[in-house]
């Protein structure tokens, strides 16, 4: 653990109780892509089978559980309770392009070639570009509230720091990655023009005009 780590827990962490309740308290997932949801609960059910073989801390476990229950809770929310309130005809990325590639991927590129390490490695892989069908989503509508930028802003976050966390980690304590640190800097890579104009030029507005969706 480092403060690297932590503060990129923290705002993975935020992202998602954000989003939760942004739907929650607007009885709405306009906006919303059900497909990046259902995508980030499919990487949290796969690469925290863990949980059922082994214990680190409480921390870690508590995390995990977290991470499992609100990622469901979103799918849910989405699906199911404000299901009316969710725009299909918009949500439209072809999930089957990323979890194909990357499930033959993680057979070939692995740490170990077993089960739980595949599923572990299939789900490094997938978190990459699981958040691809929400930016699709936004490019078509052209719009999105200011709690979804919030939202991209902090998973944004997340990942950056956690770039700092295998540096840290690298240099001191020696331990290296090299599958999470390539998928680390492909997700991460996903949110930079993003991310940049967001911090620099006043938000998620700017986003779009820049891109000249409006």
């Amino acid at each position: 653990m480092n403060i690297f780590r932590l503060t990129g827990d923290l705002s993975h962490l935020a992202a998602i109780i954000i989003l939760l309740l942004k739907i929650w308290k607007s009885r709405s997932c306009a906006g919303i892509s059900g497909k990046s949801q259902i995508l980030f609960a499919i990487v949290f059910t796969t690469r925290y089978l863990d949980l059922l073989t082994s214990f680190i801390s409480l921390y870690n476990t508590s995390m995990k559980v977290i991470y499992i229950g609100c990622a469901y809770a979103t799918v849910y929310l989405i699906y199911a309770k404000f299901r009316a309130t969710y725009d299909g005809n918009h949500d439209s990325f072809r999930v089957e392009f990323l979890v194909v590639p990357v499930g033959g991927l993680s057979v070939l590129i692995n740490h170990d070639f077993s089960l739980l390490e595949i599923l572990w490695t299939f789900s490094i892989y997938l978190e990459s570009v699981a958040i691809l069908p929400q930016l699709f989503m936004i490019s078509k509508t052209g719009e999105a509230e200011t709690i979804t930028t919030h939202y991209l802003f902090c998973l944004g976050m997340y990942r950056a720091l956690y770039l700092f966390n295998w540096i840290w980690r690298f240099y001191f304590e020696g331990f290296f990655d090299m599958i999470a640190i390539v998928a680390g800097l492909v997700q991460t890579v996903l949110y930079c023009d993003f991310f940049y104009l967001y911090v620099t030029k006043g938000g998620f507005l700017a986003y779009i005009i820049h891109y000249g969706i409006m």
